[in-house]
Protein backbone atom coordinates (compact mmCIF):
# COMPACT_ATOMS: atom_id res chain seq x y z
CA UNK A 1 0.00 0.00 0.00
CA UNK A 2 2.93 2.57 0.42
CA UNK A 3 4.83 1.92 -2.48
CA UNK A 4 1.19 2.63 -4.54
CA UNK A 5 0.59 6.00 -2.05
CA UNK A 6 4.64 6.77 -3.52
CA UNK A 7 3.54 6.07 -6.97
CA UNK A 8 0.92 8.14 -6.98
CA UNK A 9 2.43 11.16 -5.16
CA UNK A 10 5.47 11.60 -7.61
CA UNK A 11 3.07 12.19 -9.72
CA UNK A 12 3.26 16.02 -8.13
CA UNK A 13 6.72 16.39 -8.07
CA UNK A 14 7.66 20.30 -8.55
CA UNK A 15 8.63 19.47 -12.51
CA UNK A 16 5.22 17.94 -13.26
CA UNK A 17 3.70 21.09 -11.51
CA UNK A 18 5.81 23.30 -13.64
CA UNK A 19 5.45 21.30 -17.02
CA UNK A 20 1.89 22.02 -17.91
CA UNK A 21 2.51 25.77 -17.11
CA UNK A 22 5.45 26.53 -19.44
CA UNK A 23 3.30 24.36 -21.67
CA UNK A 24 0.31 26.62 -21.90
CA UNK A 25 2.04 29.54 -21.79
CA UNK A 26 4.90 28.63 -24.44
CA UNK A 27 1.61 28.24 -26.79
CA UNK A 28 -0.25 31.57 -25.91
CA UNK A 29 3.17 33.20 -26.18
CA UNK A 30 3.36 31.79 -29.49
CA UNK A 31 0.43 32.71 -30.38
CA UNK A 32 0.61 36.18 -29.16
CA UNK A 33 3.35 37.15 -30.99
CA UNK A 34 1.57 35.83 -34.10
CA UNK A 35 -1.08 38.03 -33.74
CA UNK A 36 -0.15 40.66 -31.79
CA UNK A 37 -1.06 44.12 -33.18
CA UNK A 38 -0.78 47.15 -30.97
CA UNK A 39 -3.79 48.87 -32.03
CA UNK A 40 -6.25 45.72 -30.98
CA UNK A 41 -5.26 46.75 -27.46
CA UNK A 42 -5.62 50.37 -28.32
CA UNK A 43 -9.57 49.76 -29.60
CA UNK A 44 -10.22 48.23 -25.76
CA UNK A 45 -12.86 50.14 -24.21
CA UNK A 46 -13.33 49.25 -20.73
CA UNK A 47 -16.80 49.98 -19.30
CA UNK A 48 -19.08 49.08 -16.34
CA UNK A 49 -20.51 46.13 -18.78
CA UNK A 50 -17.24 44.79 -19.15
CA UNK A 51 -16.64 44.99 -15.11
CA UNK A 52 -20.00 43.24 -14.57
CA UNK A 53 -19.28 40.70 -16.92
CA UNK A 54 -15.77 39.68 -15.68
CA UNK A 55 -17.47 39.57 -12.42
CA UNK A 56 -20.04 37.13 -13.40
CA UNK A 57 -17.35 35.01 -15.07
CA UNK A 58 -16.05 34.99 -11.46
CA UNK A 59 -19.75 33.70 -10.17
CA UNK A 60 -19.42 30.93 -12.75
CA UNK A 61 -16.01 29.66 -11.60
CA UNK A 62 -17.99 29.99 -7.94
CA UNK A 63 -20.61 28.17 -9.23
CA UNK A 64 -18.24 24.94 -11.17
CA UNK A 65 -16.70 24.69 -7.79
CA UNK A 66 -19.40 24.83 -5.28
CA UNK A 67 -21.60 22.22 -7.68
CA UNK A 68 -18.96 20.03 -7.28
CA UNK A 69 -18.78 19.95 -3.43
CA UNK A 70 -22.24 19.74 -3.61
CA UNK A 71 -21.87 16.41 -5.96
CA UNK A 72 -18.82 14.58 -4.01
CA UNK A 73 -21.09 15.39 -0.77
CA UNK A 74 -24.05 13.63 -2.20
CA UNK A 75 -21.95 10.86 -3.42
CA UNK A 76 -20.39 10.28 0.17
CA UNK A 77 -23.70 9.83 1.62
CA UNK A 78 -22.20 13.57 3.07
CA UNK A 79 -19.73 12.07 5.16
CA UNK A 80 -17.68 15.09 4.42
CA UNK A 81 -18.54 18.80 5.37
CA UNK A 82 -17.92 21.56 3.30
CA UNK A 83 -14.67 22.59 4.04
CA UNK A 84 -13.15 19.27 3.34
CA UNK A 85 -15.17 19.11 0.18
CA UNK A 86 -13.38 22.13 -0.55
CA UNK A 87 -10.05 20.80 -0.11
CA UNK A 88 -11.10 17.52 -2.23
CA UNK A 89 -12.39 19.26 -4.71
CA UNK A 90 -8.92 21.42 -4.60
CA UNK A 91 -6.97 18.85 -4.52
CA UNK A 92 -8.93 16.68 -7.54
CA UNK A 93 -9.30 19.30 -9.70
CA UNK A 94 -4.76 19.73 -9.20
CA UNK A 95 -4.51 16.66 -9.81
CA UNK A 96 -6.99 16.63 -13.22
CA UNK A 97 -4.37 19.27 -13.79
CA UNK A 98 -1.36 17.52 -13.93
CA UNK A 99 -2.41 14.37 -15.64
CA UNK A 100 -3.83 13.92 -19.18
CA UNK A 101 -7.13 13.37 -19.39
CA UNK A 102 -6.86 10.74 -21.96
CA UNK A 103 -4.91 8.73 -18.92
CA UNK A 104 -8.07 9.19 -16.29
CA UNK A 105 -7.38 12.43 -15.21
CA UNK A 106 -6.37 12.16 -11.62
CA UNK A 107 -8.95 9.69 -11.52
CA UNK A 108 -6.64 7.36 -8.72
CA UNK A 109 -5.81 10.37 -6.82
CA UNK A 110 -9.16 11.13 -6.36
CA UNK A 111 -10.02 8.02 -4.82
CA UNK A 112 -6.73 8.35 -2.54
CA UNK A 113 -7.79 12.17 -1.49
CA UNK A 114 -11.19 10.70 -0.40
CA UNK A 115 -9.86 7.69 1.42
CA UNK A 116 -7.16 9.64 3.49
CA UNK A 117 -10.24 12.15 4.41
CA UNK A 118 -11.84 9.03 6.16
CA UNK A 119 -14.48 7.86 3.58
CA UNK A 120 -14.07 4.00 3.37
CA UNK A 121 -12.20 2.26 0.06
CA UNK A 122 -15.30 1.32 -1.47
CA UNK A 123 -17.43 4.45 -0.80
CA UNK A 124 -14.46 6.31 -2.19
CA UNK A 125 -14.33 4.10 -5.16
CA UNK A 126 -17.99 4.34 -6.09
CA UNK A 127 -18.04 7.88 -5.63
CA UNK A 128 -15.26 8.52 -8.05
CA UNK A 129 -16.24 6.18 -10.59
CA UNK A 130 -20.01 7.64 -10.48
CA UNK A 131 -18.76 10.98 -10.79
CA UNK A 132 -16.93 10.31 -14.49
CA UNK A 133 -19.77 8.27 -15.20
CA UNK A 134 -21.85 11.50 -14.66
CA UNK A 135 -19.16 13.58 -16.23
CA UNK A 136 -19.56 11.07 -19.22
CA UNK A 137 -23.63 11.69 -19.38
CA UNK A 138 -22.96 14.83 -19.70
CA UNK A 139 -20.71 15.15 -22.72
CA UNK A 140 -22.91 12.42 -24.41
CA UNK A 141 -26.21 14.56 -24.16
CA UNK A 142 -24.71 18.22 -24.67
CA UNK A 143 -22.68 17.30 -27.68
CA UNK A 144 -25.43 15.66 -30.14
CA UNK A 145 -27.87 18.73 -28.85
CA UNK A 146 -25.50 21.29 -29.64
CA UNK A 147 -25.18 19.61 -33.34
CA UNK A 148 -28.67 19.63 -33.56
CA UNK A 149 -29.57 23.11 -32.76
CA UNK A 150 -26.66 24.61 -33.51
CA UNK A 151 -25.90 23.01 -36.54
CA UNK A 152 -22.49 21.52 -38.17
CA UNK A 153 -21.70 25.00 -39.96
CA UNK A 154 -21.58 27.19 -37.37
CA UNK A 155 -19.70 24.74 -34.78
CA UNK A 156 -17.25 24.36 -36.78
CA UNK A 157 -17.29 27.37 -38.92
CA UNK A 158 -13.52 28.78 -37.77
CA UNK A 159 -11.87 26.03 -38.83
CA UNK A 160 -13.56 26.10 -42.42
CA UNK A 161 -14.91 22.80 -42.47
CA UNK A 162 -14.72 22.20 -46.31
CA UNK A 163 -10.92 21.89 -45.72
CA UNK A 164 -8.59 18.98 -44.93
CA UNK A 165 -7.97 20.24 -41.56
CA UNK A 166 -11.54 21.52 -40.55
CA UNK A 167 -12.44 17.99 -41.74
CA UNK A 168 -10.35 16.46 -39.82
CA UNK A 169 -10.92 18.09 -36.36
CA UNK A 170 -14.63 17.66 -37.43
CA UNK A 171 -14.28 13.74 -37.55
CA UNK A 172 -11.96 13.81 -34.92
CA UNK A 173 -14.69 15.34 -32.35
CA UNK A 174 -16.90 12.45 -33.41
CA UNK A 175 -14.26 9.63 -33.54
CA UNK A 176 -13.83 11.05 -29.55
CA UNK A 177 -17.35 11.55 -29.23
CA UNK A 178 -18.20 8.05 -29.69
CA UNK A 179 -15.19 6.59 -27.79
CA UNK A 180 -16.42 8.08 -24.37
CA UNK A 181 -19.90 6.97 -25.53
CA UNK A 182 -18.89 3.23 -25.79
CA UNK A 183 -16.49 3.05 -23.04
CA UNK A 184 -19.68 5.42 -20.84
CA UNK A 185 -21.93 2.09 -21.95
CA UNK A 186 -19.26 -0.01 -20.74
CA UNK A 187 -19.25 1.17 -17.65
CA UNK A 188 -22.83 1.58 -17.48
CA UNK A 189 -23.39 -2.02 -18.09
CA UNK A 190 -20.71 -3.02 -15.23
CA UNK A 191 -22.13 -0.42 -12.74
CA UNK A 192 -25.44 -1.58 -12.79
CA UNK A 193 -26.11 -4.57 -14.65
CA UNK A 194 -22.82 -7.26 -14.28
CA UNK A 195 -19.61 -6.06 -13.08
CA UNK A 196 -18.31 -9.60 -12.89
CA UNK A 197 -18.93 -9.97 -16.60
CA UNK A 198 -17.01 -7.07 -17.33
CA UNK A 199 -14.30 -7.43 -15.41
CA UNK A 200 -13.73 -11.06 -17.02
CA UNK A 201 -13.56 -9.32 -20.33
CA UNK A 202 -11.06 -7.22 -19.27
CA UNK A 203 -8.90 -9.79 -18.20
CA UNK A 204 -9.22 -12.04 -21.10
CA UNK A 205 -8.49 -8.88 -23.11
CA UNK A 206 -5.07 -8.09 -21.01
CA UNK A 207 -3.95 -11.95 -21.18
CA UNK A 208 -3.55 -11.13 -24.74
CA UNK A 209 0.56 -10.77 -25.80
CA UNK A 210 0.37 -7.47 -26.90
CA UNK A 211 -1.70 -5.80 -23.80
CA UNK A 212 -0.32 -8.34 -20.99
CA UNK A 213 1.70 -5.29 -19.14
CA UNK A 214 -2.18 -3.82 -18.51
CA UNK A 215 -2.96 -7.06 -16.55
CA UNK A 216 -2.86 -5.62 -13.27
CA UNK A 217 -4.37 -2.82 -14.00
CA UNK A 218 -7.16 -4.54 -15.30
CA UNK A 219 -7.55 -6.78 -12.53
CA UNK A 220 -7.25 -3.52 -10.01
CA UNK A 221 -10.59 -1.95 -12.47
CA UNK A 222 -12.25 -4.95 -12.21
CA UNK A 223 -12.48 -4.68 -8.77
CA UNK A 224 -13.18 -1.55 -8.36
CA UNK A 225 -16.35 -1.76 -10.93
CA UNK A 226 -17.57 -4.44 -8.51
CA UNK A 227 -17.12 -2.75 -5.31
CA UNK A 228 -19.11 0.46 -7.41
CA UNK A 229 -21.75 -1.11 -8.38
CA UNK A 230 -22.40 -2.60 -4.80
CA UNK A 231 -22.29 1.01 -3.65
CA UNK A 232 -24.88 2.13 -5.82
CA UNK A 233 -27.93 -0.78 -6.14
CA UNK A 234 -29.26 1.24 -3.10
CA UNK A 235 -29.16 4.64 -3.95
CA UNK A 236 -32.70 6.29 -3.88
CA UNK A 237 -33.90 9.01 -6.37
CA UNK A 238 -32.75 11.79 -4.21
CA UNK A 239 -28.81 10.27 -4.35
CA UNK A 240 -29.75 10.61 -8.16
CA UNK A 241 -31.48 13.94 -8.99
CA UNK A 242 -29.10 16.04 -6.75
CA UNK A 243 -25.78 14.41 -8.05
CA UNK A 244 -27.62 14.73 -11.83
CA UNK A 245 -28.23 18.48 -11.23
CA UNK A 246 -25.10 19.35 -9.66
CA UNK A 247 -22.94 17.51 -12.68
CA UNK A 248 -24.74 19.83 -15.33
CA UNK A 249 -25.15 22.86 -13.20
CA UNK A 250 -20.85 22.46 -12.93
CA UNK A 251 -20.12 21.81 -16.70
CA UNK A 252 -22.67 24.34 -17.58
CA UNK A 253 -21.09 26.84 -15.58
CA UNK A 254 -17.47 25.88 -16.62
CA UNK A 255 -18.65 26.67 -20.50
CA UNK A 256 -20.06 30.03 -19.84
CA UNK A 257 -16.72 31.41 -18.52
CA UNK A 258 -15.43 31.92 -22.14
CA UNK A 259 -19.11 33.50 -22.65
CA UNK A 260 -18.58 35.53 -19.73
CA UNK A 261 -14.85 36.84 -21.41
CA UNK A 262 -15.64 37.40 -24.60
CA UNK A 263 -18.59 39.71 -23.52
CA UNK A 264 -16.43 41.64 -21.64
CA UNK A 265 -14.17 42.68 -24.34
CA UNK A 266 -16.57 42.50 -27.22
CA UNK A 267 -18.58 46.08 -26.03
CA UNK A 268 -22.26 46.42 -26.94
CA UNK A 269 -22.07 44.40 -29.95
CA UNK A 270 -24.70 41.59 -30.38
CA UNK A 271 -22.77 37.92 -30.31
CA UNK A 272 -24.44 34.99 -30.13
CA UNK A 273 -23.83 33.10 -26.80
CA UNK A 274 -25.23 29.77 -28.15
CA UNK A 275 -22.38 28.92 -30.96
CA UNK A 276 -20.03 29.87 -28.06
CA UNK A 277 -21.08 27.64 -25.69
CA UNK A 278 -21.32 24.92 -28.17
CA UNK A 279 -18.17 25.61 -29.27
CA UNK A 280 -16.92 24.77 -26.04
CA UNK A 281 -18.70 21.55 -26.08
CA UNK A 282 -16.75 20.88 -29.06
CA UNK A 283 -13.43 22.15 -27.31
CA UNK A 284 -14.06 19.89 -24.45
CA UNK A 285 -14.60 16.92 -26.08
CA UNK A 286 -11.63 17.45 -28.26
CA UNK A 287 -9.33 18.28 -25.54
CA UNK A 288 -9.77 14.55 -24.07
CA UNK A 289 -7.61 13.75 -26.74
CA UNK A 290 -4.43 15.67 -25.42
CA UNK A 291 -1.88 13.80 -24.42
CA UNK A 292 -0.51 16.67 -22.18
CA UNK A 293 -1.70 17.63 -18.48
CA UNK A 294 -4.80 19.80 -18.40
CA UNK A 295 -4.80 20.34 -22.33
CA UNK A 296 -1.95 22.31 -21.73
CA UNK A 297 -0.93 23.72 -25.25
CA UNK A 298 -3.90 22.56 -27.13
CA UNK A 299 -6.22 24.25 -25.18
CA UNK A 300 -4.61 27.81 -25.93
CA UNK A 301 -4.86 26.84 -29.54
CA UNK A 302 -7.68 25.84 -30.13
CA UNK A 303 -9.24 28.73 -28.45
CA UNK A 304 -8.16 30.86 -30.49
CA UNK A 305 -8.77 29.01 -33.25
CA UNK A 306 -12.63 27.96 -32.55
CA UNK A 307 -13.23 31.39 -31.43
CA UNK A 308 -11.50 33.82 -33.03
CA UNK A 309 -14.79 35.18 -35.01
CA UNK A 310 -16.80 36.29 -31.55
CA UNK A 311 -13.11 38.18 -30.65
CA UNK A 312 -11.97 41.53 -32.00
CA UNK A 313 -9.15 41.28 -33.98
CA UNK A 314 -5.89 41.09 -32.27
CA UNK A 315 -7.56 39.42 -28.67
CA UNK A 316 -8.03 35.79 -29.56
CA UNK A 317 -4.83 34.57 -27.87
CA UNK A 318 -4.81 37.43 -25.03
CA UNK A 319 -8.16 36.16 -24.21
CA UNK A 320 -7.62 32.59 -24.68
CA UNK A 321 -4.60 33.46 -22.06
CA UNK A 322 -7.06 35.01 -19.83
CA UNK A 323 -9.87 31.91 -20.24
CA UNK A 324 -6.92 29.59 -18.63
CA UNK A 325 -5.95 32.17 -16.03
CA UNK A 326 -9.10 32.22 -14.21
CA UNK A 327 -10.54 28.75 -14.99
CA UNK A 328 -7.02 26.42 -14.92
CA UNK A 329 -3.93 27.46 -13.45
CA UNK A 330 -5.66 28.80 -10.10
CA UNK A 331 -5.82 25.09 -9.56
CA UNK A 332 -2.50 24.51 -9.43
CA UNK A 333 -1.59 26.70 -7.93
CA UNK A 334 -3.88 26.49 -4.91
CA UNK A 335 -3.45 22.53 -5.31
CA UNK A 336 0.33 23.54 -4.99
CA UNK A 337 -0.26 25.41 -1.48
CA UNK A 338 -2.91 22.76 -0.58
CA UNK A 339 -1.24 19.81 -0.81
CA UNK A 340 1.80 20.10 1.59
CA UNK A 341 -0.16 20.46 4.33
CA UNK A 342 -2.63 18.20 3.62
CA UNK A 343 0.22 15.77 3.57
CA UNK A 344 1.52 16.60 6.49
CA UNK A 345 -1.49 15.81 8.62
CA UNK A 346 -2.10 12.72 7.17
CA UNK A 347 1.37 10.98 7.03
CA UNK A 348 4.61 11.40 8.45
CA UNK A 349 6.78 13.63 5.91
CA UNK A 350 9.20 11.33 5.58
CA UNK A 351 7.67 8.45 4.31
CA UNK A 352 6.95 10.43 0.87
CA UNK A 353 9.93 12.33 -1.44
CA UNK A 354 7.66 14.55 -3.23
Amino acid sequence: MLNEQRKILKQFSAGRIILPILLGLGVAMWLFLREFNPASFQKITWTTSSTMWMLLAGVSIFIRDFAYMVRVRALTDYELGWYRSFIVIMLWEFSSALVPGMFGGGFLFAIFILNKEGVNMGKSITAIMNSSFLDGIFLATMAPLVYWFIGKEALFSSVHIDTTVGSSIFYTFWVVYFSIIGYKILIAYALFVNPHMIKALLLKLTSLPLLNRWHQSAIETGEQLIIASKGLKNQNSKYWVITIISTFASWIARFSIVNCIIHAFHGDNIINDAVIYGKQVVMGIIILLSPTPGGSGLAEYIFSNFLNEFIPNGLASALGLLWRILSYYPYIFVGAIILPRWLKNHFKLDQFKM
